[in-house]
Formats: C-alpha cells, sequence, structure tokens
C-alpha cells in the first residue's frame, strides 16, 4: 500500500495504491494519521489505483470518516475499481462514506 498526500491549502489530495490488508493496515494507519490530526476542510482521495480492502482498511476508512465528520469536514472517495466499490456497498459503507 502506498498513500500519496499533497495539500492544497486546506484540502488534502490523496493516492490510494494497492492492497490494503492485515498485513500493512498499521502502515496505513500511520500514513493516514496527519489527516486526522490536520485541519483540512476536506479530503479526497483518489482509489483509482487501489486493488483491494480488507475489513481492517474498512475500519481504517471509517474511522477517517467520523474523525473528519467530528469537525465538520467532507472525505470523498473517488475513481474506486468495481470490485473494490463492491466491498463498501455490500458491507454499507457506501451509504457513510461519499463515493464518486
Amino acid at each position: 500500500m502506498n498513500v500519496i498526500i499533497n495539500e492544497e491549502g486546506e484540502k488534502a489530495l490523496v493516492k490510494l495504491e494497492g492492497r490494503i490488508d492485515t498485513t500493512n493496515a498499521d502502515q496505513f494507519m500511520k500514513d493516514i494519521t496527519p489527516l486526522l490530526n490536520g485541519a483540512h476542510t476536506e479530503i479526497d482521495m483518489d482509489c483509482a489505483d487501489m486493488e483491494y480492502t480488507s475489513s481492517q482498511g474498512l475500519r481504517m476508512f471509517l474511522m477517517l470518516q467520523k474523525n473528519v465528520a467530528s469537525r465538520g469536514a467532507k472525505l470523498v472517495l473517488r475513481n474506486m475499481r468495481p470490485h473494490v466499490k463492491e466491498v463498501f456497498d455490500i458491507t454499507g459503507f457506501s451509504h457513510i462514506i461519499t463515493i464518486l
């Protein structure tokens, strides 16, 4: 898993690459910690190169969504591959997180 974060003022542009699973969930958490601690009003994640997420990855997305919502900010996931989006749909996460 590769997480690339670029900041443009109050907006964070994030590119996700690879798989999020039990082998790298801790590293994914460390990588997104600046997003949890930041004052961004919008976090825009490009998921075009995200190949897979396990339940641990979903948990990290949920934690990020709750954190962002608690400070009145917005989280958007974009360009998700159909088989990855299906995981978000089946688990109901697509009703919690904005996916475009």
